[in-house]
């Protein structure tokens, strides 16, 4: 790490330039190519799959994007003359628009049954040639204007459906500007410096920049959800600003110690540069994690959001040491630099609230641990209520297009319209057929049905298809209670006797597929990304009770992290005033993506905390000087770390997209309670409890581990002289020691 730091800083503008080289080349191969998403919740041998698969087989027309032209008359009906060949004209303009296949009108016969109740909602079905996630925004765009041409004073006209909501406006960048520019402030009020606090925030821009591009052109190879950049940048934004911070403080503590400008970077990448880079793999370790699940739309996830590490912790160990030769002793503020000047080097010892918070945790071990647990525990129990499902766009802006269609559909004809069930079935002969004609009156008098379409055969009567309008919203328990109750009771009632082997597909039932898929394999998905991590911990810290540790302390942050998120969003807690939506289920990939996240961020604050507290054991063998100076000497810069990642994440909120917000408030409640909680109060005082087991290893297995080491050179010489020892040798070897006595020796 040290030659590398000292490369960068001898070639500062050449790092610069490289940098800033692959950016610009990355971002234009990322303007030409475009992007290419795909939100393909589908897994291969679910039901729901088998039932798309069939559809597909049999009604290859069917096989493009379904959207849906919804108009409304504020007086009359919709019947009306002038209202019919309105819409029939804007219906036909849009049926002759590149991309798409169909348009049934409710005017038509094969449309009869889509006008309400009252005469005065209609809709019409817009199937376009491809999937959503093939059509081109302005294909979309297109059918949208064409559509709303024909809106007037009386007649208000929306359309809702996938390929439609590619349109909605995501809000542009204000979530990643508000969140720069809040971190910007702390950064500021924490150095006092302007160019030291802004070189945080453009290494954190570049990487993620970088990044950001780089997920466009991966798109075209492999699955990538759209949301996949958002959250990249939301985790790149995160950890570059904080990783850069980190690092610059030990820059700046080395400027005040006398190091010259090419010293102290130097130092500082050599030092927690290998914490950040130790840290970074934690989190790729965890992200990456997602891919033995062996589902393509996390793979392309795992990947991106990886990737955007990557180039964080990169730039944080090459271009920030640049960065940081080139603006030299103005990473001080003027203040410092005139002490520095006046008085010359001097140490840089933890004083203020710091130290005195380390030494009331010294002192009150047991009741600070037990008002944590209390906090966390009480914070997790919503987790346990916890209902995974599909949205679905009745949680879209009240304002957008998408969300006026879905209300309108749901007033007109019931919520159970925004997401019918489709069953599909091969079929062999008569008596399949007259089973089929019974299960259509059969499933008209079951729980839950709103109502049911008639048997559509295909032209060689061999596939045949209905469709099932539930009495409850797509993103409704009740409409996933009925989807079980079809497959496991009505169904196979109904084929009894028969070859019809029917399959239950739709919006929820795929989304609910897909969660039990994902369910099914959290265990083994939770198992391996503790195991890893816990792996990495033995090796860095030679220690079987700081891994265990910081396992239980991840389980925590994600179970009160989880608790939050099912407060706010599921029980609907707050989700109005942030202007989220109204309560809803969790989205199925949620609790994948969040576990490996989470898992990330919160080693970070682990490693950074007690790479500290080793320093210190491994200098002095006093388990409660260690535990002492560690917090006092990082919890101020891992207090801001956080505060910056929190507003990070809480300026996500503004990108009106539910998916993000909710990414962004349980990635903020976690590093809050990760870092105000446990890093700064439960973990020191477990560790003040236990005392020496702390850094307990066992011999045998102490010779055969590799080591790695994440600690500063200098601290070297006493890791060796401790290993060399006996454990009961140490406190004797050591105490024995003349040791320079400073404020950190004073007990708590």
């Amino acid at each position: 790490m040290a030659a590398l730091a000292r490369w960068c800083v001898r070639r500062r503008l050449v790092t610069v330039l490289l940098w800033l080289l692959a950016f610009a080349g990355v971002a234009a191969g990322a303007a030409v190519a475009g992007a290419a998403y795909s939100n393909d919740y589908q897994v291969p041998g679910t039901e729901s799959g088998r039932a798309t698969q069939l559809l597909h087989e049999g009604f290859p027309q069917l096989g493009g994007d379904s959207d849906t032209v919804v108009w409304h008359t504020t007086s009359g009906s919709v019947r009306a003359a002038d209202v019919e060949q309105t819409m029939t004209r804007a219906l036909e303009r849009v049926e002759n628009l590149p991309g798409v296949a169909s348009v049934t009108s409710p005017y038509d016969g094969p449309g009869a049954g889509r006008v309400s109740a009252d005469g005065r909602t209609a809709y019409a079905t817009v199937t376009f040639d491809d999937q959503a996630q093939d059509i081109s925004r302005s294909e979309a765009q297109a059918v949208v204007d064409t559509a709303k041409s024909a809106q007037t004073d009386g007649l208000q006209v929306e359309l809702g459906g996938s390929a439609v909501g590619l349109t909605e406006s995501s809000g542009g960048h204000v979530a990643e500007i508000v969140g720069v520019v809040v971190a910007a402030v702390v950064l500021f009020l924490a150095f006092g410096s302007l160019a030291a606090s802004l070189l945080p925030i453009a290494t954190a821009l570049v990487g993620v920049g970088t990044a950001y591009a780089g997920i466009v052109l991966l798109g075209h190879v492999m699955t990538v959800a759209d949301f996949a950049p958002m959250l990249g940048m939301l985790i790149g934004l995160g950890v570059g600003i904080d990783y850069a911070l980190f690092i610059v403080t030990r820059h700046r503590r080395g400027l005040k110690r006398g190091l010259s400008v090419t010293e102290a970077a130097t130092n500082a990448v050599a030092t927690t540069g290998r914490a950040v880079v130790f840290a970074g793999a934690t989190v790729c370790i965890a992200l990456l994690g997602m891919l033995i699940l062996r589902l393509s739309f996390l793979n392309g996830v795992a990947i991106a959001a990886g990737l955007t590490v990557i180039l964080t912790v990169a730039a944080s160990v090459t271009l920030l040491p640049a960065l940081l030769s080139l603006i030299g002793m103005r990473a001080l503020s003027r203040r410092e630099r005139r002490r520095l000047a006046e008085h010359g080097p001097e140490p840089e010892l933890p004083t203020g609230f710091a130290a005195r918070w380390s030494a009331f945790v010294e002192r009150h071990p047991k009741v600070l641990g037990a008002v944590a647990l209390v906090v966390m525990a009480v914070l997790a129990l919503p987790t346990f209520s916890l209902h995974l499902g599909t949205s679905d766009q009745g949680n879209d802006p009240k304002t957008s297009t998408t969300r006026q269609a879905y209300d309108l559909l749901a007033d007109g004809f019931g919520p159970g319209v925004n997401g019918p069930l489709t069953l599909v079935t091969k079929v062999d002969g008569a008596d399949d057929k007259l089973a089929l004609d019974n299960l259509d009156s059969t499933l008209r008098t079951t729980e839950g049905v709103a109502s049911v379409t008639p048997v559509t055969f295909d032209s060689g009567g061999h596939t045949a298809y209905l469709t099932v309008v539930p009495e409850s919203s797509p993103q409704s328990k009740q409409t996933s209670d009925l989807v079980d109750r079809l497959r496991d009771e009505v169904l196979p009632r109904a084929e009894a006797g028969t070859s019809l082997d029917t399959q239950v597909g739709g919006m929820t039932a795929g989304y609910d597929d897909f969660a039990d898929v994902i369910v099914s394999k959290l265990p083994v998905f939770i198992g391996v990304v503790i195991g890893l991590g816990c792996l990495l911990l033995l090796l860095a810290f030679r220690s079987i009770g700081i891994p265990l540790k910081a396992a239980a302390m991840n389980v925590a942050a994600v179970a009160s992290a989880f608790g939050v998120v099912v407060a706010m969003f599921q029980w609907g807690w707050g989700s109005e005033l942030l202007g989220l939506g109204s309560a809803g289920p969790i989205e199925p990939f949620l609790p994948v993506i969040m576990v490996s996240v989470l898992f990330g961020l919160s080693m970070d604050y682990q490693v950074f905390l007690v790479s500290r507290m080793y320093e210190e054991w491994l200098e002095t063998g006093d388990n409660r000087r260690a535990v002492r100076v560690g917090l006092a000497e990082t919890s101020r810069v891992i207090n801001s770390a956080a505060v910056i990642m929190i507003s990070v994440f809480l300026a996500f909120v503004l990108s009106g997209d539910r998916v993000i917000a909710m990414f962004g408030i349980a990635l903020a409640a976690a590093v809050a309670l990760d870092a105000f909680v446990l890093r700064t109060l439960l973990v020191p005082a477990l560790m003040h409890m236990l005392g020496g087991a702390n850094w307990w290893l066992p011999r045998w297995l102490d010779k055969r581990l590799p080591r790695i080491s994440i600690e500063p050179p200098e601290a070297r010489a006493a890791h060796e002289r401790l290993a060399a020892a006996t454990d009961a040798e140490v406190a004797d070897v050591l105490a024995e020691e003349e040791r320079r006595r400073d404020v950190r020796d004073i007990p708590g």
